[in-house]
């Protein structure tokens, strides 16, 4: 089992940026990868980004190309969504979760283990 626990979401303006982390716990294998999705009202769980725990490798949506930026800290058992140029249309729940490294990382329903989310509202 893998506990995933996201933080980092908050209020900003447009144009503003946020870094979201997603700390994770228990057993973790370097044949898989952490992705993150976001959820807004009324709309299907999307996702962003991906990284291999143990290359680094990234993998990201072209919605967030180039504005939003997916790390790792393998020593601290962390991944980061750093988020810049924020649109109101950013404005979701952000989920960060487990997915094996040979795996569709667009699909949500490839990944193991979810975080709880963490909300991201970006005003006009």
């Amino acid at each position: 089992q893998v506990q995933l626990v996201e933080s980092g979401g908050g209020l900003v303006q447009a144009g503003g940026s946020l870094r979201l982390s997603c700390a994770a716990s228990g057993r973790t294998f370097s044949t898989y990868a952490m992705g993150w999705f976001r959820q807004a009202p009324g709309k299907e769980r999307e996702w962003l980004a991906a990284i291999r725990w143990s290359g680094g490798n990234t993998y990201y949506a072209d919605s967030v190309k180039g504005r939003f930026t997916i790390s790792r800290d393998n020593a601290k058992n962390t991944v980061y969504l750093q988020m810049n140029s924020l649109k109101p249309e950013d404005t979701a729940v952000y989920y960060c979760a487990v997915v094996p490294v040979y795996s569709d990382y667009g699909d949500p329903y490839e990944y193991h283990y979810w975080g709880q989310g963490t909300q991201v509202t970006v005003s006009s």
